[in-house]
């Protein structure tokens, strides 16, 4: 596996970066860091990533992975983290790696019994993204855009652990319909130590691709284009 390798993560309600490289002796060192962030992500963003590889001594250039989440998130967060990762890495000649932002999630979690977990963030307008996980890193599901009734008709029947910003409003409904609920943690966001964690088994990625789930709210209206100047 090649070292050094920096993950980030800016989707949702935080910013974070980890990274870990190889020490003289051989061993294997990781520093990370996290904060909430409502906004601002890309300002956080790379003076934390600067942080990082002072404290391993190395610059930049010494990269060799760059493991990212590539959504479901905020628009802006999302796009903040995919152009920091695709920007080093083109400085760098680093490869590339991604993963859900969901799954970073579940992977932040120590794996229970036999109950399965649903990550819910809240995706407003009465819907939730939504991936179901057999135990913390083994997904049994797509991430999922859904109406918060219809993810919770995916829970029938099941015991669950619930996380996510959505997952206090999911479970209510879920209940309601049959599953059993051992676990609600509504204030949880992804962590790139997680995806780090992650990043070695995950394959790179030749074309590294957001994952929104949604269009935009804003488009173009139609005839509405500002004509280009001419040469």
């Amino acid at each position: 596996m090649p070292f050094p390798i920096l993950a980030i993560d800016t989707c949702l309600g935080a910013v974070s970066a980890a990274l870990a490289w190889r020490e003289g002796d051989g061993g294997t060192r990781v520093a990370s860091d996290w904060e909430t962030c409502r906004g601002g992500h890309a300002e956080r963003l790379m003076p934390m990533i600067a942080v990082l590889l002072a404290e391993a001594g190395i610059s930049g250039r010494h990269v060799r992975r760059i493991a990212v989440t590539l959504g479901p998130g905020t628009f802006t967060g999302v796009r903040t983290g995919i152009a920091a990762a695709r920007g080093l890495a083109l400085a760098c000649g680093a490869e590339i790696v991604g993963e859900s932002s969901l799954a970073v999630i579940a992977a932040g979690l120590d794996d229970g019994d036999d109950t399965g977990i649903a990550v819910a963030v809240d995706a407003r307008k009465g819907d939730v993204f939504l991936q179901l996980f057999a135990n913390a890193r083994q997904a049994t599901t797509e991430p999922l855009l859904l109406p918060v009734a219809e993810a919770a008709a995916r829970l029938a029947g099941r015991r669950w652990r619930i996380v996510g910003s959505a997952a206090e409003h999911l479970a209510d409904c879920a209940v309601k319909l049959g599953a059993g609920v051992v676990d609600v943690l509504s204030s949880v966001e992804p962590d790139a130590a997680s995806l780090l964690a992650l990043a070695p088994s995950l394959t790179p990625l030749a074309a590294v691709t957001p994952l929104y789930l949604r269009a935009p709210d804003a488009v173009p209206q139609a005839g509405k284009a500002v004509p280009r100047a001419g040469p």
